[in-house]
């Protein structure tokens, strides 16, 4: 992504492509669902940066976030559950010079994809990952999610839920995440930038975003409204990780929003060695000393 010299594979048409737009695919989320915001966001960020849609991969899992790489026009992949972000290092390494996006839910990227989640973070994968938390399984008919709060009643958990919810931020802030941040799907002009900066960013990008579900109403758009706050106007240091960390814990009555944390480290393809010859697809195929290792075992 921005911030890499690794040129990217050339499309394959005659005229540069556009930069991004809807595609024709309409999304089939619920009326009124936090991830039309969401979707929003991503392509106003896309669209400020000005990158054609030919080098813009969008990976997903499964759920009903996981579903936003078909509503837009650029290249996707719709993966298994879980497995979005070891999909899209592969893509990314593949050709590091295309901008990798990975989108999906609390429920895809905290649970079964808890531990992708925290590899791809301490490898600081130079990509960018944006999760639409909800704080249930919206797709599979409303069962608790790995960010559930306590005492929430669903599906699954009629009496309430009594586990206690991951939290992201500092589980990415423990993890190496380079970028984190948190955004809320009702204030799509402050996400889209956090969006955008996380695209920029050289390094892997983590953006959580309050994305209510109006079908299963846990924590509403009014229960948000009502209490996040910008970190930018508590005049929050986001190049302070202990702060970060501090922030991080809050949520009651006050919820904050905003960047958390951005530092600059070597990302996994800077420092990886095969990398440094440019991207994979690029590369001539087939094995360096391939004689010498023939003679050995044959």
């Amino acid at each position: 992504m921005a911030g890499t010299s690794a040129p990217s594979v050339a499309p394959t048409v005659g005229t540069p492509l556009p930069v991004i737009r809807k595609s024709d695919t309409k999304p089939t989320w619920c009326p009124g669902c936090g991830d039309f915001g969401v979707v929003a966001a991503v392509e106003m960020a896309l669209k400020r940066l000005k990158i054609p849609s030919h080098q813009i991969v969008i990976v997903s899992g499964i759920g009903c976030s996981s579903n936003l790489p078909h509503f837009l026009s650029s290249y996707g992949f719709h993966s298994i559950h879980g497995r979005a972000l070891p999909v899209a290092e592969g893509i990314r390494w593949a050709n590091h010079g295309l901008t990798v996006i990975a989108t999906g839910g609390d429920g895809d990227g905290f649970g079964i994809g808890a531990g992708h989640f925290i590899h791809t973070m301490r490898r600081n994968v130079d990509m960018t990952y944006v999760t639409m938390d909800n704080q249930i399984y919206g797709l599979t008919t409303g069962q608790a999610s790995p960010t559930s709060t306590i005492g929430q009643k669903t599906k699954s958990t009629p009496n309430g839920v009594i586990e206690h919810p991951i939290d992201p931020i500092s589980l990415a802030l423990a993890s190496g995440a380079t970028y984190v941040a948190r955004g809320f799907s009702g204030d799509v002009k402050q996400l889209a930038d956090l969006v955008a900066g996380g695209i920029q960013h050289h390094g892997f990008s983590f953006v959580d975003v309050f994305s209510p579900c109006v079908t299963y109403k846990l924590n509403t758009f009014d229960f948000f409204r009502q209490r996040v706050y910008k970190l930018e106007s508590a005049g929050h240091d986001p190049g302070d990780i202990v702060a970060a960390f501090a922030r991080s814990l809050e949520w009651g009555d006050k919820i904050p929003i905003g960047l958390f944390y951005r530092t600059e480290r070597p990302t996994y393809e800077d420092l990886e060695e095969v990398l440094s010859a440019g991207p994979l697809a690029l590369q001539k195929s087939g094995l360096k000393g391939q004689d010498a290792l023939l003679d050995e075992f044959v």
